[in-house]
């Protein structure tokens, strides 16, 4: 199941989780988004939901320098 959510906002409390070959899904980031250096990283936002919700939650996704934040998944609600 997908869920679809629009960041409000700013992202903080930012960590990097993982970088370089320490990502478990490395090889299908670099195929689908290209070659990169890489890195898992995790912060906190708010969300709007599709229902017009807006909700505190703990978001992680994959960056790499030239091509961006991509797969945002929502790891928890605060």
């Amino acid at each position: 199941m997908s869920v679809t959510f629009e960041i409000i906002g700013e992202i903080e409390q930012v960590e990097i989780i993982a970088a370089g070959s320490s990502i478990r899904v490395l090889p299908y980031i670099q195929k689908v988004y290209g070659p990169g250096r890489w890195r898992k990283l995790k912060g906190v936002a708010a969300i709007r939901l599709p229902n017009g919700m807006i909700r505190r939650v703990e978001l992680h996704w994959y960056e790499a320098h030239g091509i961006g934040r991509k797969d945002f998944k929502i790891k928890r609600y605060l």
